[in-house]
C-alpha cells in the first residue's frame, strides 16, 4: 500500500535544499549532543576523584584546631581546595589570622582569572553569573574550557562545579567527623587523586608547542618560588607567565601573512 507521502510530487525539487539543510542541522545536533554527554561523563569522573579528597581536608582541619561546624562553614563558603588547605595550614602552624586569610586570598585570586576566561564561553545571564562564581574552581574551568560547543562548555562547567561541591563537602564532613581515627589522609593516597585528575585533563591540551612552553615555564617559575615566596605567590606567578606566553603566541598568530585561526568550533560563535 502506498502512502500519500511516498508518491513523488512535481513540486518536490524546490524542497531538496531545505531537506539537505535539515539533514546537516540534524547531524550537527547529534554531534553536539555526543559532546555534551562526553563532557558530563568527564565531569562526573573528575567530581568523584576530587570529591574524595575532601576527606583529607576535613580530617586535617580538625587536627589543625577547627571544630566540625567551623570546618564545614569554611568548606561551604570558601569552596576552593587550595585556599582551604592554605588557611588551615597557617592556622595549624600557629600563624596569625591575618596571615591565614592573606595566604588563602593569594591562592583564591586565580579564580578571578578563571572567571574572566569563562565569562565569554558560558555567556550566562546576570543571576546565573552570581551562582556560577561559587563553582568557578580549577576543575570546572579545566573541564569547561576543554569543550568546543557552548552547550558542552556549560554542561562541563555545571556538572563539574556542582558535582564537586556536593561530594567535596559531603566527604569533608566525613573526614571532620572521623578526625584522628582516620589517621594521616595522605596514607590513603587521597592527596594525589585531585592532582592526577587535573593532570589527565591538562595532558591532551599540551599538543601545541606554545602550550608545552607555557606549562614548562610555569612549572619552573613555581618550583623556583616555592622555597622563598609566601604561599599562593608561586601559583600566581606561574599563572602570569602562562598568560604572557599565551598573549605573545596569540599576537604571533594574528601577525600579517599568517593564516587566520580556526574559529568554527569556538563556543562564542553560537547564540546564547
Amino acid at each position: 500500500m502506498t502512502r500519500p507521502d511516498d508518491v513523488p510530487r512535481p513540486d518536490a525539487e524546490p524542497d531538496a535544499p531545505a531537506s539537505l539543510d535539515a539533514e546537516v542541522e540534524d547531524a550537527v545536533e547529534h554531534a553536539v549532543e555526543d559532546e555534551v554527554r562526553a563532557a558530563v561523563r568527564q565531569a562526573v569522573s573528575v567530581s568523584v576523584a576530587t570529591g574524595l579528597y575532601g576527606i583529607s581536608f576535613g580530617a586535617l582541619s580538625v587536627v589543625a584546631g577547627l571544630d566540625v561546624a567551623q570546618t564545614m562553614a569554611l568548606s561551604l563558603l570558601m569552596f576552593s581546595g587550595g585556599s582551604q588547605f592554605a588557611l588551615i595550614g597557617v592556622v595549624g602552624a600557629g600563624g596569625a589570622p591575618g596571615a591565614a586569610i592573606a595566604t588563602a586570598g593569594f591562592l583564591g585570586v586565580r579564580n578571578a582569572l578563571y572567571g574572566a576566561q569563562l565569562g565569554p564561553l558560558l555567556a550566562l545571564r546576570s543571576w546565573h553569573k552570581v551562582v556560577a562564581a561559587q563553582f568557578t574552581i580549577d576543575e570546572s574551568t579545566a573541564v569547561a574550557t576543554a569543550q568546543r560547543s557552548r552547550r558542552a562548555v556549560r554542561a562541563g562547567f555545571w556538572w563539574t562545579g556542582v558535582g564537586i561541591f556536593v561530594l567535596w563537602n559531603a566527604m569533608t564532613l566525613v573526614g571532620a567527623l572521623a578526625g584522628d581515627a582516620l589517621g594521616d589522609p595522605r596514607a590513603w593516597g587521597l592527596d594525589a587523586a585531585a592532582a592526577a585528575a587535573f593532570l589527565a585533563l591538562l595532558w591532551p591540551r599540551l599538543a601545541a608547542r606554545a602550550m608545552q612552553l607555557a606549562a614548562a615555564a610555569a612549572v619552573v617559575v613555581a618550583a623556583a618560588l616555592i622555597p622563598v615566596a609566601p604561599g599562593g605567590v608561586p601559583v600566581l606567578a606561574a599563572a602570569a607567565v602562562a598568560i604572557v606566553i599565551g598573549q605573545v603566541d596569540a599576537r604571533r598568530r594574528r601577525a600579517p601573512g599568517r593564516p587566520a585561526p580556526d574559529t568554527d568550533q569556538h563556543p562564542g560563535k553560537e547564540s546564547s
